[in-house]
């Protein structure tokens, strides 16, 4: 019988499913491993093979995992709400709750054809009104804690999809979503203030160079029994990184810069004063001007008195309509306008120096203002010589020999200057400070100015808080309405609906499409909007803005265990046996986004006592990207590759091995369709095994292969280096189809390794030897002619039996040594090499290792080899 991929993977699909075969009783487990991938947007007719790429390592690792004894549950589920599904049905013209419900159906069916260990009676769509009941009921609990919260702000406004963005969700300047430009907009949106959680999403990260050790993120008990997460979290390096430079903390010192002769301005017991953070100090004798941002409140409180208020206020105008990524833009010119009739005072030395407004300042950033420096930054020179400004040096190099005092005076940048230096050294023109280092004067001159209540240590970050709310039909409403009459004082009109009410439903809209008035379509449905007041029961509005779609996946994992609970969002018993998630494969593209989101949600609900653990991810690898041509495979680009015609042709066992074979799993690969022949060879090479003759005879040379195969797949699993676990797998293949017959015992052990990344033939070929352990007879003389029948019987995989229940072989250190010996090299007698060789190894090839080891070619360059004396197992003896 040959190899039909298809009628076998049919037949597995159906049997797994009728058995339950990886189902688990998640209250009764014993060794519990939450395996999880990230959901999939189906914002697409069907999975693309980038998608599958992603799913079939997560699941490569769960497997691998239940075979090493754990019960591992590995749940999917359908990111469905948000504007790439809206977009979508807006492409296609079709309703988005008839549109994603049919995307959900194609989806969930291509997934379960790809062989996963999937539970789907965990299934979770955010769509689902029992879903979104309790992302509404997440964002109560942030409005009673004051960590959501509604403010008039400057936001990102893609005109393409008619909506706000979140800082995150901007990419150079355009929408992530739709590439179009991003345009500046002031309106009234919700915030949930992840702000606050900025100090512990960055020490949790921990060292962002290196992973942190297993041990540092085991489960502890805690009294009275529960678990929880130590600190550390065990996530890709880069993944932490960029996590870290997006939080963006600096520690410095707030310095006040007063404005020259500010009782012209002001009355006599205030003063005027620009607060100025900075992480130099110790260039603070170098400053020679300062730059406030446009939205910086100095400029209205100085009007009166700046006498070219008119150029200014053009300036702050043209300012506001550029966005955040082209004000901060590194390859722009900087641009800028002095105010004239102010100067500042710099604090250090006494000089007065002049004051501009410049869109490169942000006002959310630090205190909306920096001083110039212009000698030991880069950014700061070019913008002294643009505009003709002094330049003083400070800091020299500690490479430098200086002999004090130094005398350097103002340098005007319209003359020349050199080797602009911005590290670190030793300080200069900077009076009673000269000669001290730049470690030592950070602290003495801040403690020199805060004495005169001049200064004063600060922390930043470049971190914002989360925009959450979104202008467009398809998401889970905002669970607020708004009164006249009702509301507290930090919040006047703004009433929170009751749990009890939720959840507030999304109503049918036939006209969903964003009008581009600033305001959802929901806005529009006097049904929806119009309702009582919880409070006082009067007249009362709703609110029409949808949660963004980020919110719905920051805590889907915690829902997984369980969907079984309608009155509660998570049940605390199984959130502490399961949580936090134990592994977690996504794509490095949602660092920022979706994985930071995620902590900070798991970090507030620990504050408010709803879990006992903050870190939602133990341990998080990033899988690689699977381009095609070179070109990222993108639904947006159209340049996808449908798995269905693979599945077809191949079969999934095929499909999923290739996808791993392409490259390391977290670097990617490029896809090539002539690339997946060379698999399915393989498999047939596999499957040809089974016709062989099975027996007990030995042989040591096979026995010692599979031993070495078991460590490094076991090895290169665990690292999810599966490209490399093939090859081993592949080369083992090979020697076994060499060899007349082979043991039960080595074929029984290639199937086991090869479960994982095959589970199809696998099982198909394991269930063929069953009940004939130890026969000599072929294979293929006592399997199913017809598969999934024997004696007229239906056969099942047998829950125990199935190969995906076995233990996982263990490399035997003790059969590594009696395989390896150590072999003595001799040149003309004289011992000058050692090498570990197989046992059994031939003269032949016990020759050609000789002659490639470096410390043996040195004896043999510019002579003649006379003979060469084998000594079997102890010995080669090279004359020349």
């Amino acid at each position: 019988m040959s190899y039909n991929p298809q009628k076998i993977e049919r037949k597995w699909r159906k049997l797994w499913e009728e058995e339950g075969a990886f189902r688990i009783d998640l209250s009764r487990v014993k060794k519990p491993y939450y395996n999880l991938m990230m959901f999939p947007y189906p914002s697409a007719e069907g999975l693309h093979v980038g998608n599958v790429y992603a799913f079939t390592g997560s699941d490569i690792h769960g497997r691998f995992r239940r075979m090493q004894g754990y019960n591992v549950f590995e749940p999917m589920g359908f990111d469905a709400f948000g504007i790439h599904s809206e977009n979508f049905a807006i492409k296609k013209g079709i309703h988005p709750k008839i549109l994603i419900k049919n995307n959900v159906n194609h989806f969930r069916k291509q997934l379960k054809n790809l062989g996963c260990l999937f539970d789907w009676r965990h299934e979770v769509d955010t769509t689902q009104p029992n879903y979104y009941k309790w992302t509404q009921w997440l964002f109560l609990q942030f409005f009673k804690a004051g960590l959501a919260f509604r403010k008039k702000a400057p936001v990102d406004w893609c005109p393409s999809c008619k909506t706000v963005l979140a800082d995150e969700q901007v990419i150079s300047g355009k929408c992530e979503r739709c590439d179009a430009q991003v345009i500046q907009k002031e309106t009234e949106q919700w915030f949930l203030k992840i702000t606050k959680y900025a100090e512990k999403l960055l020490k949790n990260l921990g060292n962002p160079s290196a992973s942190a050790t297993p041990a540092r993120m085991t489960r502890v008990s805690m009294s009275g029994g529960p678990k929880a997460l130590q600190a550390g979290i065990d996530w890709s390096p880069t993944t932490k990184a960029i996590q870290k430079n997006w939080i963006g903390k600096s520690e410095g010192w707030e310095i006040k810069f007063q404005i020259a002769n500010w009782n012209k301005f002001v009355p006599e017991d205030s003063k005027l004063q620009i607060e100025v953070f900075t992480t130099r100090i110790d260039t603070l004798f170098g400053a020679t001007y300062l730059v406030v941002a446009p939205e910086n409140s100095i400029i209205e409180d100085l009007k009166p008195s700046i006498s070219n208020i008119k150029y200014v206020e053009q300036y702050i105008q043209e300012s506001r309509a550029k966005t955040e990524i082209e004000r901060i833009s590194e390859v722009r010119e900087k641009t800028g306008i002095e105010i004239k009739g102010i100067k500042a005072v710099n604090p250090a030395n006494g000089r007065e120096i002049p004051v501009f407004v410049a869109d490169y300042v942000l006002i959310h950033y630090g205190t909306g203002a920096i001083m110039g420096v212009p000698a030991h930054d880069k950014r700061d020179f070019d913008f002294a010589k643009k505009y003709n400004l002094s330049i003083i040096d400070v800091i020299q190099s500690p490479e430098v020999k200086i002999e004090l005092p130094v005398a350097a005076g103002p340098i005007v940048s319209g003359g020349t200057i050199f080797n602009i230096y911005e590290g670190e050294g030793v300080l200069i023109n900077s009076e009673k400070f000269d000669g001290m280092p730049s470690k030592t004067a950070k602290e003495r001159i801040g403690e020199w100015l805060a004495r005169k209540g001049l200064a004063k240590k600060a922390v930043y970050y470049k971190l914002r808080d989360w925009l959450i709310s979104r202008q467009r039909y398809w998401g889970p409403p905002i669970p607020i309405v708004y009164c006249e009459k009702c509301g507290s004082a930090d919040s006047p009109q703004v009433v929170p609906v009751p749990e009890k009410d939720l959840p507030v439903l999304l109503p049918y809209v036939k006209n969903f499409r964003p009008g581009g008035t600033g305001q959802s379509p929901l806005a529009s449905v006097k049904s929806f909007v119009e309702t009582a007041c919880p409070k006082c029961k009067g007249p009362a509005k709703r609110e029409t803005d949808v949660s963004d779609t980020f919110l719905d996946s920051s805590w889907y994992f915690l829902r997984y265990p369980s969907t079984d609970f309608d009155n509660k969002p998570f049940d605390k018993k199984l959130t502490r046996k399961w949580l936090p998630v134990d592994m977690y494969i996504g794509g490095q593209e949602h660092a920022v986004l979706h994985l930071m989101y995620s902590r900070f949600v798991t970090m507030a609900l620990k504050d408010l006592k709803h879990i006992n653990f903050e870190e939602p991810f133990k341990k998080f690898r990033a899988h690689g990207l699977l381009t095609k041509n070179g070109t990222k495979m993108s639904k947006s680009k159209g340049n996808v590759v449908n798995p269905d015609d693979y599945y077809k042709q191949y079969g999934a066992d095929t499909l999923r091995m290739y996808l791993m074979f392409l490259g390391p799993f977290t670097n990617g690969g490029d896809w090539q369709d002539r690339g997946i022949v060379g698999i399915k060879r393989f498999l047939e090479k596999v499957w040809e095994l089974g016709q062989k003759e099975i027996s007990n005879a030995k042989n040591p040379q096979v026995d010692s292969l599979v031993n070495e195969t078991v460590k490094k797949v076991t090895s290169d699993l665990e690292n999810l280096q599966y490209n490399t676990a093939i090859s081993s797998l592949m080369i083992l293949t090979n020697k076994m189809v060499e060899e007349k017959n082979i043991s039960l015992a080595n074929y029984k052990t290639l199937l086991i390794l090869l479960a994982p990344l095959a589970p199809y033939i696998t099982e198909e070929l394991w269930s063929r030897l069953q009940g004939n352990r130890g026969s000599t007879t072929p294979i293929s003389s006592r399997v199913l002619d017809k598969v999934g029948t024997k004696s007229g019987q239906k056969v099942t995989s047998g829950v125990t039996s199935s190969i995906h229940n076995q233990k996982w072989p263990k490399f035997r250190k003790q059969l590594a040594k009696k395989a390896n010996i150590t072999l003595v090299i001799q040149v003309n007698g004289k011992v000058r090499d050692k090498i570990e060789v197989p046992a059994d190894v031939t003269e032949a090839k016990a020759k050609k290792l000789a002659m490639e080891r470096e410390n043996i070619k040195k004896w043999l360059e510019g002579k003649e080899i006379k003979k060469v004396i084998f000594v079997k197992g102890k010995l080669i003896n090279i004359v020349v």
